[in-house]
């Protein structure tokens, strides 16, 4: 498929700051000898100061290494477990190592878990707190467990030693949630790590200042990249969630005073609707990361009535995943935008709409699966498999997935522009559109929504007129207690498509 840059005009960037240094690893060296003393993370079972993160990332290497000479066809490092500071020491210790970690999403079934070990060539899996790898497939396979505890108890002195990770070399395996056959590994390199690190500290101007809290989950590239990795690199501090929980959230708030963190829809929501939201003192945040999926206006303005700008961040897995995004003065002047292309980041529109990305922080490829990884580019461009538009000032807007398309009567709707239309209606709660299949037209829009006082299903079907063209209107509304989502707040749409659509004959 061919495709052609779009151009246009470009608004002046805040400054990167000095490209990194060579590895993930030598980074982070760098940075812990600029300030040992100054805490790098805090989490439920403590702190670690920069100086004791870098000494049990050392101590950790050593065993990682011990590992991967026994098994030398598996030589990566499985992390199950919740978000911890031993999360981010395996990560370290596997870039010193010159082995790659392997986020292992806890929420997923046991043999989930197994079978990505194993694709991802895990030769042991560290085990957090509640989680374990079946016993069974651990000598099948002959990988070894290695439990957080045991890690917290490490000596806390540095060990010697080279930093066996190289620029080009592989240090992170993520997992993509694709909605046919088996998930995904998308390889991130070193230096994609570093090129995405770079864009996460220019957008959200992080400095060793900044206090970042982390509730979103660290086995998603999300977690992990968009700002805890960034703002670890950068000397700042990280307040660590096990994993998001509202009344934790305001208890931080007044606890840590964070300067940033990263949300979803399903959290902005629940933290909106929780009783402490009106009473509750932000303003030690300076901006909130919002990505994953399309967020609702009225959930940007909620938090923006409240002082706290929402920068859009627009990427996945295969982008490390920063590609394109808001800045502050951006999320304040057009709320809903996905923003410009950042840092060493481009992107151009395909002759279908398609977004399609290229840079320093692309993946190399899927993880033995060398089919997919050709499909995935387009004359060197990742193709994202989302369609987008670029307006008249240059900023970005998501559309859609392409997959997603309604097709009715030969006309292609965007979900999500009814959705848009449809979450702005008095009532509306949550709500998501499908297609329908329909015998005359293929299919026709479905509205599925989570109503809240004052909806009333016959003026939301009406409110349409004169906003959207007829095909795009839904036909019929249904209503749901709650729309069901992945681990990362998109919208499950395959889970939603078997609630409310007959099966197929």
């Amino acid at each position: 498929m061919s495709a052609e840059i779009i151009p246009f005009p470009q608004r002046p960037r805040p400054p990167a700051p000095q490209a990194a240094a060579i590895t993930l690893w030598s980074a982070f060296e760098e940075r812990a000898a600029r300030n040992p003393r100054k805490r790098a993370v805090r989490d439920a079972d403590g702190s670690l100061t920069y100086a004791e993160l870098l000494a049990l990332a050392t101590q950790l290497s050593r065993i990682f290494l011990r590992e991967a000479e026994r098994q030398p066809r598996r030589r990566n490092i499985g992390m199950l477990g919740q978000n911890s500071a031993v999360h981010l020491a395996t990560l370290l210790a596997c870039a010193r190592a010159g082995l790659a970690m392997v986020p292992l999403n806890w929420r997923l079934a046991a043999e989930e878990w197994c079978w990505q070990a194993r694709d991802g060539g895990v030769c042991a899996v560290v085990e957090g707190f509640g989680h374990r790898m079946p016993e069974d497939f651990l000598l099948a396979d002959e990988i070894s467990a290695i439990s957080q505890s045991s890690i917290r108890l490490l000596p806390r002195e540095p060990l010697a030693g080279p930093d066996h990770g190289r620029p080009d070399a592989v240090a992170l395996i993520g997992y993509t949630s694709g909605t046919t056959g088996r998930p995904k590994g998308a390889m991130l390199t070193h230096n994609a790590m570093l090129a995405n690190a770079r864009h996460g500290q220019a957008l959200f101007e992080i400095t060793s200042d900044d206090r970042v809290l982390t509730m979103l989950p660290m086995f998603h590239v999300g977690g992990l990249n968009i700002q805890t990795v960034p703002a670890l690199l950068a000397g700042a501090e990280i307040v660590l969630h096990q994993k998001f929980d509202a009344e934790s959230f305001f208890d931080a708030l007044v606890q840590h005073r964070p300067t940033l963190t990263l949300l979803v829809p399903a959290v902005m929501q629940a933290l909106i609707a929780h009783p402490r939201w009106a009473a509750a003192d932000l303003s030690s945040l300076r901006a909130a990361g919002a990505g994953s999926s399309v967020v609702p206006l009225r959930l940007i303005e909620a938090f923006q009535a409240r002082g706290v700008p929402i920068q859009q961040v627009y990427g996945s897995t295969e982008t490390a995943p920063i590609a394109i995004a808001q800045t502050r003065e951006e999320a304040w002047a057009a709320p809903g935008s996905i923003g410009r292309p950042v840092g060493a980041s481009e992107a151009r529109l395909g002759a279908d709409g398609e977004i399609q990305l290229r840079g320093p922080h692309i993946m190399t490829g899927y993880m033995n699966d060398p089919v997919a990884t050709a499909e995935s580019f387009v004359d060197g461009w990742s193709r994202s498999g989302d369609t987008g538009r670029v307006d008249a000032d240059g900023r970005w807007w998501f559309q859609d997935r392409l997959k997603h398309i309604i097709v009715s009567g030969g006309e292609n709707v965007s979900p999500a522009e009814v959705e848009r239309v449809l979450g702005a209606m008095p009532g509306v709660v949550e709500c998501a559109v499908i297609g329908r299949p329909d015998a005359q037209w293929g299919e026709v829009p479905l509205a599925v929504v989570v109503a809240g006082p004052g909806f009333d299903e016959a003026a939301a079907l009406a409110g349409f007129k004169g906003l959207l063209a007829r095909f795009k209107q839904p036909r019929a509304v249904v209503l749901v207690a709650a729309l069901p989502r992945t681990v990362m707040g998109k919208v499950d749409l395959t889970a939603l498509r078997a609630m409310v659509l007959p099966p197929a004959v």
